[in-house]
Parts: structure tokens; C-alpha cells; sequence
């Protein structure tokens, strides 16, 4: 049972680093798949650190859904008028939150869950781009 408590750790540590590196370096979609595998890599390390092999798995898996999550989020929000240095900050804090909320038993393996779905969620409700009046001014 202690296993388990240790790979819903690295999972949840992993999401945070994940949403950390996103948010910091994710605005450009060309860094995007390098700040994923660099935070698979940094959740496999904490994973290893913590209990082994298992925890590996867990924290490299934690580390891609934080940092596909964070860079949708991150990427809807700037096309909404959010700063970049303001959206950075709040991304920063909700990694801070959700590193200490991956010590609670159990949370670690819900927080990317969580995570996954407020993403596909934002994903969903982005509005579509129309034409618009703009299409009458071509005259």
C-alpha cells in the first residue's frame, strides 16, 4: 500500500511540474513538445527519487498531462487578452497548489484527472472564429 502512496505522488508532483514548465515556456506551440518531454523527464526523476520504477511511470505520465493541460489553458487564455506575465503568474501558483496537494493519499493520481478534463473542458468552450462582417466588406 506504501507503493501506492508514493506513485500517486510522483503523478501528482509530475502534474505539477508539468503545469509549471507549461506555463512558463508553453505560450509558442514549437517549444511545446520540448516542454513535454522535459517535464516527463523531471516527473521520472522525482519518481525515481521517491520510490522506483513504478513512481517513474507515474511521474513522467503526471509531467505530459500537466504540461498538454497548462499549455491549453495557457494558449486560450493569452487568445482571450491575457498577459503573459500575469497568466504565468497564476500558472505558477496552481503548480505551487498542486505540488502540495500531491501529498494528500490518493490525490496525486485525481489531480491529473482533474487536470485532463478542466483542459478539454476549456478546450470545448473556446469559441469558433467566424467571418463575421467582414466578409460583406470584400465588395
Amino acid at each position: 500500500m506504501w507503493g501506492w502512496y508514493w506513485i500517486g505522488v510522483s503523478v501528482g508532483l509530475g502534474t505539477a511540474v508539468g503545469t509549471l514548465f507549461s506555463g512558463l515556456l508553453a505560450p509558442r506551440r514549437a517549444l511545446l513538445f520540448a516542454v513535454a518531454v522535459a517535464a516527463a523527464a523531471v516527473g521520472a526523476a522525482i519518481g525515481w527519487g521517491l520510490d522506483g520504477w513504478g513512481s517513474v511511470f507515474g511521474g513522467a505520465i503526471g509531467g505530459l498531462v500537466g504540461a498538454f493541460s497548462a499549455a491549453i489553458l495557457v494558449v486560450g487564455a493569452l487568445a482571450r487578452g491575457g498577459t503573459r506575465v500575469g497568466t504565468a503568474v497564476l500558472i505558477v501558483l496552481a503548480a505551487l497548489v498542486l505540488a502540495a496537494i500531491a501529498f494528500i493519499p490518493v490525490a496525486g493520481f485525481l489531480e491529473a484527472l482533474v487536470v485532463l478534463l478542466l483542459a478539454v473542458r476549456a478546450r470545448r468552450s473556446q469559441p469558433e472564429r467566424y467571418a463575421g462582417l467582414r466578409t460583406l466588406a470584400r465588395d
